[in-house]
């Protein structure tokens, strides 16, 4: 009896997941155009440290031993497959999607080749070293990365961030938000929130060149900018009735079991799903295992049983630089805070990049 064929559209961190945990036991074909797989939360630290940028990219040709990973981009995925750019198709007796979203650099490169993502986080770096006022739009969980890996490298740089918002981490412990001002405030972050701008900067951002623009808080100069909001979701190449399962905003309506509504054969995981919780790489793993666990219970004539569901409070890991920091995660009477100690230890000393060279087969 030969293995049923599983197409995974998208190798970021649910569909690489996705695919590995299912290429002992059936016919993978991963689906995805890049050369390498991007580690987005090691991207801001590659800005800043050319030298460790390495680090933060991992050839796929060595995530699969049995399934094949296909370099090319999908331009339309039905319940029975995927259709290539190239006109090739892939039949599927399963499909994944796991195309993610799109963000603005250098939070994720543009482009889909490791060599000219790491030329391009070079260029800049040589950009940002020269500038002394660094002025980033957003106060999210990546524009505070990036404040926290700027000051890391160039202590006396001003960095200043700006967010409509106003306060950081809505929705988190109110010790955590407290903690994370604290220490931005060591660092000599200059937060300005309840601010917006009449017009964006009149660089290009990423490029140094001193600029002033007006702001209802008064006026601000910066010698550089990064955009650090701006989450798009992918999702246009849906076809033969799974676009109806598309919300207005993108993104696509699951059930329990993560399958897409209305097609019990074909799953979404990651930034795609229409889950009421922050898009971010933990839950997309956990995602993954979930839609592992199904097909693989399909396949073998068992009903799908795994199911997922956000879990009640949030949770997140926020390093500024190598030993700050703050966290929150689940615990046994509800969300608990993490020591700067603890969020450097488990994810800013390395932001990761030793699991990833596990799973990558490049340790």
């Amino acid at each position: 009896m030969s293995s049923p064929k599983v197409a995974v559209v998208g190798g970021g961190y649910a569909g690489a997941a996705v695919a590995k945990a299912l290429d002992a036991e059936t016919d993978v074909v991963l689906v995805e155009p890049k050369d390498g797989f991007v580690q987005a939360a090691a991207s801001l630290r590659a800005l800043v440290r050319p030298d460790w940028a390495h680090n933060a990219f991992f050839p796929y040709d060595r995530l699969l031993r049995r399934g094949t990973v296909v370099h090319e981009r999908a331009v339309s995925v039905d319940p029975d497959g995927v259709t290539l750019a190239s006109g090739t198709r892939i039949d599927a007796d399963y499909v994944v999607l796991a195309t993610g979203s799109a963000y603005p650099y250098p939070a994720k490169p543009a482009t889909g080749s490791t060599a000219d993502a790491l030329a391009q986080l070079h260029r800049t770096h040589k950009e940002l070293a020269n500038a002394e006022r660094v002025l980033l739009l957003g106060a999210g969980p990546v524009g505070l990365e990036l404040a926290g890996e700027i000051k890391a490298v160039w202590p006396d740089k001003h960095v200043t961030v700006v967010d409509r918002r106003g306060e950081l981490l809505p929705g988190f412990l109110p010790a955590v938000r407290e903690e994370l001002h604290r220490q931005l405030d060591d660092l000599g972050v200059e937060l300005r929130l309840n601010t917006t701008l009449s017009a964006p900067p009149a660089t290009e951002p990423g490029r140094a060149g001193a600029f002033t623009v007006d702001t209802d808080g008064g006026p601000l100069t910066a010698d550089i900018w990064f955009r650090c909001h701006g989450v798009q979701v992918t999702s246009d190449y849906l076809a033969g009735g799974l676009e109806a399962a598309r919300t207005a905003s993108g993104q696509v309506r699951v059930t329990e079991h993560l399958a897409v509504e209305g097609h019990s054969h074909i799953y979404a995981i990651g930034d795609l799903t229409d889950l009421a919780e922050a898009k971010m790489a933990g839950y997309a793993m956990q995602h993954a295992d979930v839609v592992a666990r199904n097909i693989l219970a399909h396949a073998a004539g068992s009903a799908p049983e795994a199911t997922y569901r956000p879990a009640d409070a949030p949770m997140i890991m926020l390093p500024l630089g190598t030993t700050g920091g703050v966290g929150q995660i689940p615990g046994e009477d509800g969300p608990m805070p993490l020591t700067a100690q603890q969020v450097a230890e488990w994810k800013g000393a390395d932001l990761f990049t030793g699991r990833f060279a596990e799973q990558f087969g490049t340790a």
